[in-house]
């Protein structure tokens, strides 16, 4: 399996000027966007973390997720959440050549930790031997900073606060995050009761 974000977080969806009032970085000086690209890069940074420790995309953006077999012939779970739309599903051929498979085929079971994709007959199309399936999809809570809820918006500001108060640090264990902030996204984790799966 393989998931492949196809478009990234545009700079006008990332909140700059909350983050420059979190930091209390001074302003009127001539210089008030000298560290937006580091702001910027902060932000990116605590966002893909907490992206990545919940399973939820905050800020809504194009994936495609390639895989090889369906785990249930009748629905699979995709890999994040929230999904807002299904915009295809293709199955690539061994050769590499793609069939679009109807949009009648299928459709988007909504759900804040276990989106999935279902069959609306029996079965889900049958991926090709030695071929693969293509989900092309689009996941986040919105496209703007206040479509995320609110509690994960402020995960976000106390963890790229932590990346830039302690930027040059290079003793701080792998996988450090803030007590704050890990209490902040604890109810948004998926429970995992066994490799590969989840409850």
């Amino acid at each position: 399996m393989m998931l492949i974000e196809e478009t990234t977080v545009p700079d006008a969806a990332l909140p700059v000027d909350e983050f420059k009032a979190h930091l209390r970085v001074g302003s009127g000086f001539g210089a008030d966007t000298l560290q937006d690209a580091v702001l910027h890069g902060f932000l990116r940074a605590a966002i893909a973390a907490i992206e990545a420790r919940t399973g939820k995309m905050l800020i809504e953006r194009d994936f495609s997720w390639n895989l090889t077999m369906w785990r249930d012939a009748s629905a699979q779970t995709l890999p994040v959440a929230p999904v807002r739309s299904i915009s295809s599903v293709e199955l690539v051929l061994r050769d590499g050549s793609r069939e679009a498979v109807a949009d009648d085929l299928f459709w988007l079971e909504q759900d804040q930790a276990r989106p999935r994709v279902r069959s609306v007959g029996s079965c889900l199309p049958s991926i090709p031997a030695a071929g693969s399936v293509i989900v092309n999809f689009q996941a986040g809570f919105g496209t703007v900073w206040t479509d995320i809820p609110a509690d994960l918006r402020q995960a976000v500001m106390l963890l790229a606060a932590h990346y830039y108060e302690f930027r040059n640090e290079t003793s701080l264990s792998d996988g450090c995050m803030p007590f704050g902030v890990s209490s902040l996204i604890e109810r948004y984790k998926i429970l995992r009761l066994w490799s590969g799966a989840s409850a």
